[in-house]
């Protein structure tokens, strides 16, 4: 069964991370440069929240806050959902669907992992399929 790990080994990237006095501005600018959906927020390595692009437009854009004097501290989401990388993408899809939530911190000993995005569990779970697909492929039309 394919863990978490195995993903982010896949994905070969790293953990982007922004302090609590970021500014919106900041995080939406660094999450453009890096074409990601999200940033989390450490404080003296430790994972104080997460801040998505839906958090850009329901609490900084909706609420007609300034981006450019809007800290993280004050619109990320603190109450986290969390996986281990040992945690199996099966279960890491369905924690997603039920919390109703797109980017998953993953959090493994050292601390923070990396991130993993429904987009992220969708491509691996493609690929594992059609994985499964050529071999079985081959096993019924190679072994006539």
């Amino acid at each position: 069964m394919s863990t978490v790990r195995d993903l982010l080994r896949q994905k070969r990237a790293g953990v982007v991370s922004v302090a609590p006095t970021t500014t919106v501005l900041e995080a939406a600018h660094l999450m453009n440069e890096r074409g990601i959906g999200s940033v989390v927020v450490v404080e003296d390595g430790h994972l104080r929240g997460i801040f998505t692009e839906r958090d850009v437009l329901r609490r900084v854009v909706a609420a007609t806050r300034d981006p450019a004097t809007t800290r993280m501290s004050e619109v990320m989401t603190t109450a986290l959902v969390t996986c281990e990388p040992t945690t199996p993408i099966e279960v890491c899809a369905a924690t997603m669907t039920a919390q109703r939530i797109r980017h998953l911190p993953v959090i493994g000993p050292s601390g923070v992992e990396g991130v993993v995005s429904s987009r992220d569990v969708l491509a691996y779970q493609l690929a594992d399929h059609a994985a499964t697909i050529q071999q079985l492929h081959s096993y019924v039309f190679d072994n006539r």
